[in-house]
């Protein structure tokens, strides 16, 4: 190779989306790659201009524009343009201008669609860098929040430590400590196929705290029914996905196949301030009175969200997780002071908070679940207390009462299992217009607490009853073109 390939090959090796690529692709690269010079204020590209290559700054800066003009973004060494118009018929979509004298590497347009056809992660990268400047690059920033831009796959760093299934629970916590890590995957006979997980807190409490044997297999204390995440989902979506559900481990795939796990500590260490540490701060209060000090924290983490860009996926998915939290906590504290409860139950998120579309200014709907072993003379005493707990406490929380009475408070919404299913049945198949009212806020539920079995059973009979009911869903449609943004 001659030195100035070697020079080229060293330099783009350093920046994605090339980090990713083996080193025979990126000798390739070097051996194609053309080079360009502009001077300051020279015009580089302009819009809908046919482009071939994928520019890649060696040195210098430049600056993209919007068709009308105003400025999009600024790169510099070891940043790249182009890429969406050859993603997207061969023309420019951004104009780009020379803001510093700049050497530009040209890579062939046909060796750039190679790559990003053949190489998943090489897909990813680019696809992250046009995520990043689409929500970003209208201003440069003090203050850059990664937490909404980079991939799950970006935490990893090693690859997953597996044990089987039959080893000891010494041998697991063993190995743990020989690797380092606070979490052990545990799989059966073929090394794909796990079965669960163990982590730190496992044998804290699973083993040492019961004082089980050391000699016993370690899946008599894994936790099973594992909670994943894709490796091209956000980190914003894995740090929901661990407060929603209290984890601190997630195993993430790729195609299906597993190629790491994340801990919540991961998550800490890109991210020390996000807003949604809120939700933090909600688990460790113990009265109405330190949940309501929140509220202050919950309008801000709404403000910072909106001023850090967050689209409104974002915003209403942290919202509402926000507010989750909050029911949850309240719960805890709930059969802390009533008691245990007498029955198996399930309390129910209903609308925007079940759609992950809450603002900030909202009232609460939900609903209790009760199994079907309730008795009202001997149990509902317990639950119109619990109810009237959590409603209060949610109001205080600054989720005012629902005027229209859709709480568990209300007798009519805290009901056995058999009796929900009852409802929702006669509104699908009867829909009447206070019916079709009832479904388009009790139809968006999701169990925040209890037993959630209770409320997948409810999503089931809706999707199974509702898909071939062409009255119920003709009602459905007519209510909503009746309604105008």
């Amino acid at each position: 190779m001659e030195a100035e390939h070697v020079e080229i090959l060293n330099f783009i090796k350093q920046y994605a989306p090339f980090t990713i690529l083996p080193e025979a692709e990126l000798q390739t690269i070097s051996q194609q790659i053309e080079v360009g010079y502009f001077q300051k204020g020279d015009q580089v590209l302009d819009y809908n201009q046919p482009i071939s290559d994928l520019h890649v700054i060696r040195s210098g800066a430049i600056e993209t524009y919007k068709r009308n003009g105003e400025l999009f973004n600024r790169l510099s060494a070891g940043g790249f343009f182009g890429e969406a118009g050859l993603l997207r018929k061969g023309r420019v979509r951004y104009p780009v201008k020379a803001l510093e004298d700049s050497l530009i590497y040209y890579v062939p347009g046909a060796l750039f669609n190679r790559l990003y056809d053949e190489y998943d992660a090489f897909a990813d990268a680019v696809e992250v860098e046009e995520h990043q400047r689409v929500n970003l690059a209208v201003r440069e920033r003090e203050q850059r929040n990664d937490l909404f831009i980079e991939t799950v796959e970006t935490l990893l760093s090693r690859q997953p430590v597996i044990i089987e299934s039959d080893a000891s629970i010494i041998e697991a916590a063993q190995k743990m400590t020989d690797e380092q890590v606070s979490s052990l995957l545990i799989c059966g006979d073929n090394p794909d196929d796990v079965l669960g997980i163990i982590t730190d807190k496992d044998l804290r409490k699973r083993v040492l705290a019961v004082e089980r044997a050391p000699s016993d297999p370690v899946r008599d204390v894994m936790s099973s029914n594992l909670v994943y995440i894709e490796h091209n989902q956000r980190i914003f979506e894995a740090m929901l996905t661990m407060l929603r559900t209290n984890l601190h481990h997630l195993p993430v795939l790729k195609k299906q196949r597993l190629i790491g796990v994340i801990a919540l500590s991961d998550v800490v260490r890109h991210e020390s301030k996000s807003s949604l540490y809120v939700v933090s701060s909600i688990f460790k209060q113990n009265t109405f009175e330190e949940l309501a000090q929140l509220k202050e924290s919950v309008e801000a983490s709404f403000v910072r969200l909106v001023n850090e860009d967050a689209n409104s996926r974002m915003i209403g998915s942290a919202m509402a997780t926000i507010g989750r939290s909050f029911k949850q906590r309240l719960l805890e504290l709930a059969e802390i002071e009533l008691g245990p409860p007498p029955i198996p139950y399930c309390f129910l998120a209903l609308g925007s908070m079940a759609r992950d579309e809450q603002s900030i200014v909202t009232d609460q709907d939900n609903a209790l679940v009760l199994h079907d072993d309730f008795n009202p003379k001997e149990h509902d005493a317990y639950f119109k207390a619990l109810a009237k707990f959590v409603s209060d406490g949610l109001h205080e929380c600054g989720y005012t009462y629902c005027t229209g009475g859709i709480m568990a408070t209300n007798n009519q919404w805290r009901q056995p299992l058999r009796v929900w299913k009852k409802y929702f049945t006669d509104w699908i198949d009867n829909p009447s217009p206070e019916r079709l009212l009832h479904s388009s806020i009790f139809f968006d539920l999701d169990g925040v607490w209890g037993e959630f079995s209770f409320a997948k059973q409810l999503n089931e009979l809706i999707r199974v009853k509702a898909k071939n009911n062409k009255r119920f869903l003709g009602s459905m449609a007519r209510n909503a073109l009746s309604r105008t943004p």
